[in-house]
């Protein structure tokens, strides 16, 4: 595609994306199937096929299985496209893992985890029911996740992360301009910062415990489940919240 923008549909079965050093894009499928007889079972791997579509710059490919009630069927989508190119995918059913691109992703999951590796550009990520990892990414994140914990590694760049029930672990090795914003209903959070960082910090707990390894200048504790306080010369917006867990700050 002359933009570089690639969108992927797979209704069940893991999909994977990798970025590397080429000009087309190769797509590999690995056909599961299951069903009352081989026969049957041979002619629900024939009704298994990618569609692919291009239309104003947007290559799209719609990983198509058959529905029947006694017979199963999932597809494994291997994309392999120019480090440049954005990338799109929405997956039912299947872990997502996206790795090695120098442009935006954003990555849609329903009961399966979605992994972000080695990722220079905007990334915004959605699943239920699993978790999301991140490591080795630069930009602004946004992760969401309605039943699981989210963990970032190594990330550069403005950070939103929440889940309705689960664990929040995050480092940041250089922060962004719109902060790190950090949240879940249930489950503890770990931020850790790099050692120079000049930001406004404000946590807050409803039933839990906050711990902080950081000297705030300013720090004022309104009540047992708040905290604020300034590190270095302030600025950047730190906000961590949970309902039920502990909030701890490296």
């Amino acid at each position: 595609p002359a933009e570089r923008r690639v969108r992927i549909e797979n209704r069940n079965g893991r999909t994977r994306v990798l970025g590397e050093d080429r000009d087309d894009v190769l797509v590999r499928t690995a056909k599961r199937a299951r069903a009352e007889s081989t026969d049957a079972a041979q002619e629900v791997l024939g009704e298994i096929r990618i569609v692919g579509r291009e239309s104003g710059g947007t290559l799209s490919l719609e990983v198509e299985t058959p529905r029947k009630w006694n017979r199963h069927a999932h597809a494994h989508v291997e994309v392999r496209v120019p480090r440049g190119t954005q990338v799109d995918v929405q997956a039912n059913n299947g872990k997502v893992c996206v790795e090695g691109l120098r442009a935006n992703v954003s990555a849609r999951s329903t009961n399966g985890a979605v992994r972000v590796t080695d990722i220079v550009g905007d990334i915004d990520i959605e699943t239920s029911n699993a978790k999301v990892c991140c490591s080795c990414t630069c930009g602004r994140l946004a992760a969401r996740s309605s039943n699981g914990k989210i963990e970032l590694d190594e990330h550069r760049g403005s950070v939103d992360a929440s889940t309705s029930n689960g664990m929040i672990r995050a480092s940041v090795d250089e922060m962004g301009n719109d902060g790190v914003v950090l949240a879940t209903s249930n489950g503890r959070i770990v931020l850790e910062l790099p050692e120079e960082v000049d930001a406004e910090v404000d946590i807050r707990v409803d039933n839990g415990v906050i711990r902080t390894l950081r000297d705030l200048s300013s720090r004022n504790a309104e009540s047992a489940g708040r905290v604020r306080g300034r590190l270095g010369r302030g600025g950047t917006q730190i906000k961590l919240r949970t309902s039920n867990g502990t909030v701890s700050l490296r």
